[in-house]
């Protein structure tokens, strides 16, 4: 009888089983194609918006006008498309003029009440924001982000926030070389057309975007003379992709390659398939190392979240460390740091903890936060502070 009884489960129980390894088997062959790779790893196509026009920017919750959507033109002449948003008090002060033009995508926004507003201001700042994989400018919790990095300076601080390529109304593939192309494009933008100096403008970056923001920020320091910004917050960063699928799980419970990461041989064969490798912890350590040597003054903030799913909180830990050692001529070991950590760490009980490093060229700080999740965070305050923080080192009144 208990035989009878065990056959079935056991028959079904062993079919289910090689159907569920036949099926990750399939994944796993088609992660290793260059296609199939670019959509996981951008999920370009996931739009949203929820079927909300990105042209009506008053239809996320700005004010009319308050926000004008444009194209910025990539290296390749891409058409990038982009988002100015202006800062409350700033708009309340020139409500009568901004009501007065016309709404939606504009094709010359230096014509434009608020480029202006942003062009002949001394005391503008920029914030320009780099989002993470999936949607658009208008997508989840990045409309809030966009409050909280104008929030601490409602009168002076913008934001510029743009599609990369193949993402929304932006034109072309999404790949590694490409989104760096594109973020330089737009800061090009930045510093010329709107004649913003780098000591004004701020690189924000959130998941992905900590990786663009990074290799922009390395690219500029590493011409000749050095081109520094006022700083760079990284909010939910990772070391580099190897790293990052060997703990990734998707909506925080699907594994990609995180099963595979207890057989040493097996996940380095297969990190060799990957593509566009977004190498963060080398990237910041080499932007580190260049302004030491050369005396560039720089500000780096690094925020995560501990119940972080999509992305663990230690590879801020790595980051961080990475910057760190290269700071330090005969270099720090990991644990050498987690000791320094333990005397020099400030504790926020349920806020979280901050680290902060300073050398005579420059700041480095961690943050990590006990709450906030992968995007929630972006909206709180935390950002505001940050965003404040290094705005008020570069100009104390």
């Amino acid at each position: 009888m208990a035989s009878t009884i065990l056959y079935p489960l056991v028959k079904y129980g062993t079919i289910s089983a090689a159907v569920a390894i036949g099926l990750y088997a399939t994944l796993l062959a088609l992660l290793t194609t260059s296609t199939f790779q670019t959509h996981v790893v951008y999920l370009h196509k996931i739009q949203m918006t929820w079927f909300k026009d990105l042209n009506v920017p008053e239809s996320f919750g700005f004010l009319r006008n308050q926000v004008t959507p444009f194209a910025i033109r990539s290296s390749n002449r891409h058409a990038l498309y982009a988002w100015h948003l202006l800062p409350v008090e700033l708009y309340r002060q020139h409500e009568s003029a901004l009501l007065a033009e016309p709404s939606g995508f504009i094709p010359d926004i230096t014509s434009r009440t608020a480029f202006s507003l942003l062009r002949h201001d001394p005391d503008a700042r920029l914030v320009i924001h780099m989002h993470g994989a999936a949607g658009t400018v208008g997508s989840g919790y990045r409309v809030p982000n966009y409050r909280a990095l104008s929030a601490g300076q409602p009168k002076q601080i913008h934001v510029l926030t743009f599609d990369y390529r193949g993402f929304g109304h932006s034109h072309g593939y999404p790949s590694e070389q490409g989104l760096i192309l594109d973020a330089i494009a737009v800061v090009e933008w930045a510093m010329t057309t709107a004649g913003i100096p780098p000591s004004r403008i701020l690189l924000f970056g959130q998941s992905i975007g900590t990786a663009v923001s990074l290799a922009v920020s390395e690219h500029f320091a590493s011409q000749s003379p050095s081109i520094l910004f006022a700083g760079a917050v990284f909010v939910a960063p990772f070391a580099d992709v190897a790293s990052l699928v060997a703990t990734y799980r998707v909506a925080g419970s699907i594994p990609i390659l995180s099963p595979l990461a207890r057989f040493p041989r097996v996940f380095k064969y297969l990190t060799t398939f990957i593509h566009d490798k977004w190498l963060s912890k080398d990237r910041i350590a080499k932007y580190i190392r260049l302004n030491e040597e050369n005396g560039g003054k720089y500000s780096l903030t690094l925020i995560h979240a501990e119940d972080d799913w999509d992305i663990p909180w230690h590879h801020t830990e790595i980051l961080f460390w990475n910057a760190i050692n290269a700071t330090v001529a005969q270099g720090i070991s990991y644990d050498e740091l987690e000791q320094k950590k333990i005397e020099r760490k400030i504790d926020l009980g349920a806020a979280g903890s901050v680290m902060e490093w300073r050398t005579k060229s420059g700041v480095i700080r961690e943050e990590i936060l006990k709450t906030g999740l992968h995007d929630v965070v972006m909206g709180n305050s935390v950002v505001t502070m940050a965003v404040m923080r290094i705005f008020a080192a570069t100009s104390p009144t």
